[in-house]
């Protein structure tokens, strides 16, 4: 292998070791193993270009093509050529990648889960800074420039890591960028031809140089000051990075703590599946709330055809207080009783959004790190989690009864919340829908209840942790509303888009159901536990919850007496609670479910998974295929090997008679004499024999020297691949056939050329090492060559064309006809 291919196989490893910082981003390995291939594609692709000795805009054309091609794979739309190539479809799936992506990254904290947007971004990001850092180290042969993108990728955690970033990915990337650096002065020193010490005098090529070895040192001394640094000095997370970045180490009551790092997605979307099976611990929360609501930590208002997603937060520090509604006047006719609550926060929820009931008037326990957004009530930080944390809140909780809310006027056109809050997708079988069902309703009131009343049993809706998926050309939410079955997502973000299509502002919230796990007077909520329910703005008001999930398929649900239960047998009281399905057994527990939202249709979720045991997936099927098609690829150089000397065998296997010293019965032990009955056809089969040498020569690292005579060439081959006995002397019969073939009057006539060259192949073999051995088998050179120098002639033949059209043209320049009338 040359300097140049081997330099960029390390090119390509010293990009996957800077990109070990993101691995304190990603909760699983998922990304390593997807960008390990993208990566590896990448370079082969480059090693391929490089050894058919392309040009470097075709090997740049050729790496950029391999990562758009293993994108195309890896992410599919569906609507892919050949399930391979790339449509205009395809890259509409990536911009819409980009775009979860985006949403992504607003909705969860480091460590994420594996996100189809988030591993795009990924695996793109570093098939890129590979490219990158292959042409500026192998082409460009600046490998210090090469660190630019290399550490572009450790940026990243920098920027979006709460807590400090880890300190061992950032020594195995520097590794990488001093491997990288290493490799490319070895390659210099290596076609310079020899090293000095500092003193002039000669080093052998085996002998320690004191230059390296002092350069060696700079290097380690130089990673060890950068990790060391920021740990011995004190105040640099003070810096313009943190305020930029905004990270910092979230110091605060019960500290950071270890373990897991959970994260709710704040993203309301019109489809898809629950499939978490594993229990953890979120939140032990008391209060002195006899019958709470739900426990809230977060908002989704930007709406789009998926579903909804949150906004950035934006508020002031907690040390300049939440406000009070009772202050402010509050609402007429309502009344308000204060409560207190604590809450403690495992070291598995590492939300950067902290939990609080509705209309929190202040805190104790959050440090300055914590900040609160008045328009969506929610308590965040930039800096820190929520990861072991303690602390307590005041809550005032409103009382309402449906006459009151019926009292809600409708807010004018160019309100700023109606502006804002009621801007839906175009939907035409939505619009008809809630224009039937708020058809002679008065009160903005009525109209939600008309709305939240729809999402009912009556009416065939049910719960499911997955749904249907949705045909071409219809949106997430029509497809919803067809199928009738989905989970709290589903719901809430349906119910929100119908009321704001109503001209009333609505928006989806998430936090905790109250569960059913009691520890005294404490509530123990788990990821099981995680809701998501309509809020809709009524004048004079605020905002009201509205809980359009079927009650009875979420554990710890509680109704209103504004929004009472709609598939209840009996009237629900005010403050009624529903926390199983009449009839339902123990199944109904949280234990027996995914999350809180549990399908009711299935006795349990093992014995659903079981009886409904899907078949191979698309996805499965298409890599299986992509697999085998790659090994047919890799298998194509072997099967032309296999032909082409199975044509030349039986080119060599002569058209024999055989006779015998005399006529009649053969005496026992006689020989038979074995002859060709044409000497060109002995000729031909010499040639074909002496073809076949050479490329076995050529497959098994045997020099070939075009200038020697075939005795020559058959005598070195001997010598030099230690053929001994039958090997040796079926290379003499080979160079022996040749030889006459080539100069005498009469070819060699009766000789097993077949034979000899198995013979001689075997010896080789036997003498030969594994790795040359394997080569000849799966990737044999002769054939390699010839492809090379095949698509050589084929570029020559077509630049050749190329010039002589383009001598045609000037030729016939209608400007030299102009000139030529002018004389």
């Amino acid at each position: 292998m040359t300097g140049r291919r081997r330099l960029g196989l390390v090119a390509a490893a010293a990009t996957l070791l800077s990109a070990a910082p993101l691995s304190a981003i990603f909760d699983t390995w998922t990304w390593l193993l997807q960008c390990i291939l993208a990566v590896g594609l990448v370079a082969g692709a480059a090693v391929l270009t490089r050894t058919l000795r392309f040009p470097t805009w075709a090997q740049a054309l050729g790496m950029v093509l391999v990562l758009l091609l293993t994108l195309t794979w890896m992410f599919p739309s569906g609507d892919e050529i050949f399930s391979l190539l790339p449509s205009p479809a395809t890259f509409q799936h990536f911009g819409a990648l980009f775009n979860e992506a985006g949403n992504d990254t607003r909705s969860y904290g480091v460590p994420v889960p594996d996100r189809s947007g988030l591993l795009f971004i990924a695996v793109f990001g570093i098939g890129a800074v590979a490219i990158a850092v292959d042409l500026l180290t192998v082409v460009l042969r600046r490998p210090a420039l090469a660190g630019l993108p290399m550490l572009a990728i450790y940026s990243v955690p920098v920027a979006v890591y709460v807590d400090s970033v880890p300190v061992f990915p950032f020594i195995v990337g520097a590794t990488g960028f001093l491997w990288l650096l290493v490799a490319d002065n070895v390659d210099r020193v290596r076609r310079f031809g020899r090293r000095f010490t500092g003193d002039g005098r000669d080093v052998d090529v085996w002998e320690p140089s004191p230059l390296a070895a002092a350069g060696r040192r700079l290097a380690v001394i130089g990673v060890a000051t950068a990790v060391l640094l920021p740990l011995i000095v004190p105040g640099l997370n003070t810096g313009l990075l943190n305020s930029l970045t905004q990270v910092g180490t979230g110091n605060g009551v019960g500290g950071s703590g270890t373990g897991g790092t959970g994260r709710i997605n704040l993203f309301a979307s019109l489809s898809g599946q629950l499939s978490q099976t594993q229990v953890t611990n979120y939140v032990r929360v008391t209060t002195t709330e006899t019958d709470p609501f739900y426990l809230r930590f977060g908002v989704a208002d930007v709406l789009t055809s998926e579903g909804f997603s949150n906004r950035t937060p934006n508020g002031r520090p907690l040390s300049r207080g939440m406000g009070d509604p009772r202050q402010n006047g509050g609402t007429a006719g309502a009344e308000y009783r204060q409560y207190r609550a604590e809450v403690e926060i495992t070291n598995d929820f590492g939300q950067t959004l902290a939990p609080i009931y509705s209309t929190t008037i202040g805190t104790d326990g959050l440090d300055g790190a914590w900040s609160y957004d008045p328009n969506t009530q929610v308590v965040y930080s930039n800096r820190t989690t929520t990861k072991g944390k303690k602390y307590a809140f005041d809550y005032v909780r409103a009382k309402y009864t449906p006459t009151e809310l019926r009292t809600a006027e409708e807010l004018p056109r160019d309100n700023p919340l109606r502006t804002q809050f009621t801007t839906v997708p175009e939907d035409a079988k939505v619009a008809k829908l809630v224009a039937d069902l708020t058809k002679g309703e008065r009160s903005e009131y009525d109209k939600v209840m008309a709305i939240y009343r729809y999402f009912s049993r009556d009416n065939d809706f049910t719960y499911s942790l997955q749904t249907t998926d949705k045909a071409a050309g219809v949106s997430a939410i029509s497809a919803f509303l067809e199928s009738k079955a989905g989970y709290c997502q589903q719901y809430a973000a349906a119910m929100a888009w119908m009321v704001r299509e109503a001209g009333i502002p609505a928006r989806v919230a998430f936090g905790f159901t109250r569960g059913s796990t009691r520890d005294g007077n404490a509530y123990i909520l788990t990821n099981r536990n995680a809701h998501a329910w309509t809020e809709v703005y009524l004048d004079g008001f605020g905002w009201v919850p509205f809980d359009a999930t079927p009650a009875a398929a979420v554990v710890g649900s509680t109704r209103s007496d504004w929004a009472p239960d709609t598939d209840a047998v009996e009237t629900p009281s005010p403050t009624s609670t529903a926390s199983l399905a009449p009839g339902a057994d123990s199944s109904a527990a949280p234990g027996a479910a995914d999350r809180p939202d549990r399908d009711l249709d299935a006795d349990s979720l093992d014995a659903g998974s079981a009886a409904n045991q899907p078949g191979p997936s698309t996805t499965t099927l298409l890599t299986a295929a992509i697999i085998a098609l790659l090994l047919a690829l890799l298998a194509v150089p072997a099967l032309r090997r296999i032909l082409v000397r199975k044509r030349r065998h039986a080119a060599t296997a002569p058209k024999v008679t055989a006779v015998t010293a005399a006529t009649g019965s053969a005496p026992p032990g006689a020989r038979e004499v074995v002859v060709t009955t044409e000497a060109v056809r002995a000729r031909e089969d010499a040639h074909a024999a002496w073809d076949e040498l050479v490329d076995t020569m050529v497959d098994y690292r045997v020099p070939v020297d075009p200038t020697e005579t075939p005795r020559h060439t058959a005598q070195r081959l001997i010598r030099e691949a230690d053929l001994t006995e039958a090997p040796a002397e079926s290379a003499t019969l080979l160079g022996r056939a040749e030889e006459r073939a080539r100069y005498a009057r009469q070819p060699l006539q009766g000789g097993e050329l077949t034979v000899a060259l198995n013979q001689v192949r075997k010896g080789l073999a036997r003498t030969a090492t594994r790795r040359t051995r394997l080569a000849a088998i799966l990737l044999p050179p002769s054939v390699m060559l010839r492809w090379r120098l095949g698509m050589g002639d084929t570029s020559a033949k077509w630049m050749s064309s190329f010039s002589r059209g383009r001598d045609l043209l000037v030729r016939f320049s209608p400007r030299r006809l102009l000139a030529n009338r002018a004389r």
